[in-house]
């Protein structure tokens, strides 16, 4: 996988920052455009909003049924192991996305990347690995896939990227405890995070949008990392 489908909310002038959004499993990069609705980043300037679209697959654990997912899932609860070639495919295919956005003007400093479910595994699989320092990375109701590599591939540009995590306590998609798990995972690694868990099932609360517009706001504001490398130029 080289390239991704993608849906956009583009400010409609040059973008001063990026918000890149993975959904989950047998979801849609639609999923989001209400969540990017609800978030008030005005004091950054115009944002430009990225919605990739995971690619159609045949997913074990759902009974070989095909749907977007972002890597095959071959037991809910990941009791049999990870699909590392589809993870590593789909971290790839992240990168080339964040390397698109770069060449569009925002350089990745100004540029945040999120994601819900298996979303939020992409999202945090592939930002601690990416090759230029990111603004920031949430991710919602997910875990940390290749945990056992994380150390050895995290790359330093990323060495103290600030990370959200939330979860639903009541999640039984993806237990809660495998967020607490990547918290602690990733904490271990030097990284700056914030944990946040709320009264939910496997979904996203308003308490949690108004969360990650807090975390936004701060990771893009002016003169956070690495704002003074320049603005973003006309795409």
């Amino acid at each position: 996988m080289t390239s991704l489908q993608t849906l956009e909310l583009d400010p409609g002038e040059p973008p001063r920052a990026t918000v890149v959004i993975l959904h989950g499993l047998g979801a849609d990069g639609t999923d989001f455009l209400p969540f990017a609705d609800e978030l008030d980043l005005s004091p950054v300037g115009p944002v430009r909003y990225v919605f990739p679209r995971a690619p159609v697959r045949p997913v074990t654990a759902n009974g070989g049924h095909r749907m977007r997912a972002w890597y095959d899932i071959l037991a809910f609860g990941g009791s049999a192991g990870e699909d590392e070639p589809g993870l590593r495919a789909s971290f790839a295919a992240v990168y080339a996305l964040l390397d698109r956005e770069v060449a569009r003007g925002v350089p990745a400093s100004r540029i945040v990347l999120a994601g819900f479910s298996q979303g939020c595994a992409i999202t945090l699989g592939a930002g601690l690995r990416y090759g230029q320092r990111l603004a920031g990375l949430v991710g919602m109701s997910g875990y940390l896939p290749l945990a056992d590599t994380a150390a050895t591939e995290r790359h330093a540009a990323n060495a103290a990227t600030p990370v959200l995590l939330a979860h639903g306590t009541q999640d039984a998609v993806v237990a809660a405890a495998r967020g607490q798990a990547a918290r602690a995972a990733i904490t271990a690694l030097g990284n700056p995070v914030q944990w946040h868990d709320y009264p939910m099932e496997h979904s996203v609360c308003m308490e949690e949008v108004r969360e990650v517009e807090r975390f936004l706001l701060h990771a893009l504001a002016p003169g956070a990392r690495g704002d003074a490398e320049g603005t973003a130029a006309s795409p």
